[in-house]
């Protein structure tokens, strides 16, 4: 299925009570703004339960995250794994935001893209300065921007992948059999 536009996804919640949206963001970024009545499971969490997710989701799902290549990944595998009525909010929550939709905010904090770009940043200008008297620094930094390059061209980010196991974008944390249960529950109704 292909993404969906925040207007159209909109409608979609309004007109079907059923959807059930999955923010597969981490719980920092959840709770920093979501859609009301959102699951959160993580993106690491949906790989690790795929299985459970195929078998107990009950209705169309609709999958966020911040700018969609997460929500992406996921849909294709749980569409590989599947399961195929799976939408994906084209441009994630920037779009949803973008379009002056209703979200629930809390505490704010940064959005992994954007630690993901002081922490590359931090190590290439660490580098840069260390090779003034370490000259083998610099590969340090071509290293850091061959993984940039190669985030880019297959849309994957390793260091996006580390930075979401830091205990600040773990927040309090997720409920997994919480969500799984909601998923689950979702297949009684109607």
């Amino acid at each position: 299925m292909s993404p969906i536009d925040a207007a159209t996804a909109r409608s979609l919640i309004a007109a079907n009570p059923d959807v059930l949206v999955v923010d597969v963001r981490t719980p920092a970024e959840f709770g920093t703004a979501h859609i009301d009545g959102a699951i959160n499971l993580p993106l690491d969490q949906v790989d690790a339960h795929l299985r459970r997710i195929v078998t107990d989701a009950g209705g169309r799902l609709l999958l966020i995250c911040q700018s969609g290549s997460r929500a992406e990944r996921a849909r294709a595998a749980l569409s590989d794994a599947g399961l195929s009525d799976v939408a994906v909010l084209d441009g994630g929550m920037n779009a949803w935001i973008a379009s002056g939709a209703p979200v629930n905010r809390g505490r704010a904090r940064w959005p992994l893209e954007r630690q993901v770009r002081l922490a590359a940043g931090s190590i290439v200008l660490a580098s840069v300065v260390a090779s003034l008297w370490i000259p083998f620094a610099l590969l340090l930094a071509a290293f850091v921007g061959a993984g940039l390059a190669f985030a880019a061209l297959t849309d994957t980010c390793a260091m996006g992948l580390l930075l979401a196991r830091l205990p600040y974008n773990r927040g309090s944390g997720v409920d997994v059999e919480a969500a799984l249960a909601r998923l689950r529950g979702s297949r009684t109704i109607g």
